[in-house]
């Protein structure tokens, strides 16, 4: 299950259709660097990953700080604020697809209500705004995750820093970046290493919102790979591309693994 479908992509992207037949060779990966597709669509995809990790790391941390003390009523918030993340990717794509029509959506109907003009948001129909249209939506759904584990991490941190820290005349501010973000710290890189997993491969979600469009405007990587296999079938030049998503993700993924491990050694 796991060894064959490995072996079998690697054969087919060193396989590329030429006149005079198939031909095998490193073709499909050389000719990714004259595909301004496929530049567009990898410049797309960090810039919401990027974009997205960013606001998810800081709503979540915010509120894991937030309901992490004496707030009345928090465990209702907790309960709350995951029920978006419990949701189908899917049922969100679609949920939010009708809200952010821009004739019949609740966005615009309450924008209008409120008094704004609403004739310039047309959300995912706009080259301006789809890209920001789809972060948004991607934010709503996996903060909770992000909270969820960085609330688990600061309840699992001792009192004992905290006391010493009132001891020696810390403030809010010096007690939080000295004491609270170190011990942080492994819980973060877990976050932002799973998260970062997740935002490169995103597929699903931007398919059911905006295909990808309008125009090129929402294209990731994942969309233009699978375009280009089920769409156009050149099965070959997928997998190249699938390669170098992985490899990407690889070095991403032990650049964090090896920040974290330093980390640990130092503590």
């Amino acid at each position: 299950l796991s060894i064959y479908p490995l072996i079998y992509s690697v054969t087919i992207s060193l396989q590329s259709q030429t006149a005079d037949g198939m031909r095998w060779g490193l073709a499909n990966f050389t000719r990714l660097l004259s595909d301004t597709f496929f530049w567009t669509a990898m410049t797309h995809t960090f810039v919401y990953a990027a974009s997205a990790l960013t606001l998810e790391f800081l709503i979540g941390l915010t509120l894991a700080l937030m309901l992490n003390g004496t707030l009345r009523g928090r465990g209702l918030f907790r309960a709350a604020l995951l029920i978006p993340m419990m949701l189908p990717t899917v049922v969100v794509g679609v949920v939010w697809r009708l809200m952010l029509n821009p004739n019949f959506g609740a966005i615009n109907g309450t924008l209008k209500r409120i008094g704004f003009n609403t004739d310039a948001l047309i959300w995912t129909a706009s080259p301006r705004l789809a890209l920001l249209s789809v972060i948004m939506v991607d934010v709503w759904q996996w903060t909770p995750f992000v909270f969820l584990v960085l609330l688990a991490a600061l309840q699992a941190i001792p009192q004992e820093p905290y006391e010493a820290a009132l001891v020696d005349g810390s403030n809010s501010w010096q007690t939080f970046r000295h004491v609270t973000l170190p011990l942080l710290k492994p819980a973060i890189l877990i976050v932002l290493l799973l998260r970062t997993m997740d935002l490169l491969r995103v597929f699903d979600q931007i398919f059911i919102l905006t295909e990808g469009g309008p125009g090129f405007a929402t294209e990731t990587i994942s969309l233009y790979i699978y375009r280009t296999a089920f769409r156009f079938f050149d099965f070959g030049y997928a997998a190249a591309m699938s390669f170098v998503l992985l490899g990407i993700t690889n070095l991403i993924t032990t650049l964090y693994i090896r920040f974290l491990q330093a980390k640990e050694a130092s503590l």
